[in-house]
This record gives C-alpha cells, structure tokens and sequence, in this order.
C-alpha cells in the first residue's frame, strides 16, 4: 500500500456523488440499471503521489448487477478528460468529477498497483485523525520481471462473470468484498 488518503467524513457535497453519477452513468454503453435504486456497496482509495487528485474507487449497485465506477476528484478542469459532473464539497470547494479511465493521474496508479503487487491505500478520516477500513480490499498480482506488460490496462466496469475477461492479461487488479451477507472475489482491471 502506498499513501493515505484523506477523507472529510463530516463534509457536505453537493450535488451527491451518486446524484452526480446518476446524470453521467444512463450514457456509458456498459451500464443498464436503474438510477433510482443507484447504491454504493463498497469502495477503496488510491493516492495520488502528488497529492493533488483524489483517487476515489466505488462499486455501485442498482438493479441487481454491480458496477466498477472509479472517479477522480480534481480542483481544476482536466484537459481531455471525460467530466462526470461538479460538484461542491464544504472543505474543499469546487471539485470536477472525472471518468478516472480518461484521467492519467489514475492509469498511472492503477497500472503501478497491479505491476507491483500493491493494494489500495490507507484510509484516514481527517476530522478524527482516525482510520477508516475500506470496504473492499484491492490488490494487484504484480508481474512477473521479465514479462512484458505493455500498460495498457483496461476496467471491468460490470462485475459478473459475463465480463470478467481475463485473455491475454499479464496482470490483474482484484477486490475482496462483502455484498449482502456473501463474500466475494471480483477482477475489476486487466493489465496486458
């Protein structure tokens, strides 16, 4: 694990992240639940090694099906990157929320997790001073020295085993979590 990330558990967002997602999520191709049941079953952090990007990983529920929705927090608008929305956070002020696949912040993260066996960061809730478990635990499978991994990484966004396609992968992202009682294993990004 590499970093902590730093949470305002106290902070007020407005409009809500899963209102936020609610506008952006019935345009992407991979989704076909229903935004009025949208819930956040678990999530995980990365940290930005610069400090400046939030890193904020959801696997967000509707319909019965689970989807991969990673979005990255940014102070300023991103050139090339694919807006989510805006949102307004009581500590931080003005956030743009953007598709973390199209942000290079996250890639770079997420291809560096899965290459170097890491798992996601410690959470730290910034009004206590205290931790925060994340409710589902990360891990990359790291690849094999010698091995070559081109960094093209690509999401799972639809946790089932319809589409968990793991060919040709030279390295894996996986989450353990707990959904309704049942533990389960997902791949949630394929490194090839």
């Amino acid at each position: 694990m590499t970093g902590t990330a730093d949470v305002y558990t106290q902070a007020t967002l407005s409009p809500s992240k899963l209102d936020l997602l609610a506008t952006w999520l019935p345009q992407q191709s991979w989704f076909a639940g229903d935004v009025a049941d949208l819930e956040r079953v678990a999530f995980f952090r990365f940290v930005d090694p610069d400090g400046e990007v939030g890193l904020d990983s959801m696997l967000i529920a509707s319909a019965g099906a689970v989807y991969h929705v990673p979005v990255t927090w940014r102070s300023a608008e991103l050139a090339g990157g694919e807006l989510i929305g805006v949102l307004e956070h009581s500590e931080l002020g003005t956030r743009y929320g953007y598709d973390a696949t199209t942000d290079p912040v996250y890639v770079a993260e997420l291809v560096r997790v899965i290459r170097e066996g890491d798992t996601g960061s410690d959470i730290t809730n910034v009004e206590t001073g205290q931790p925060l478990p994340a409710t589902a635990e990360v891990s990359g499978s790291g690849v094999t020295p010698g091995v070559d991994a081109q960094g093209q990484v690509r999401l799972i966004r639809v946790l089932d085993a319809e589409h968990e396609d793991t060919h040709a992968a030279r390295g894996v992202l996986t989450a353990t979590w707990t959904w309704d009682g049942q533990q389960r294993e997902d791949v949630l990004a394929v490194l090839r």
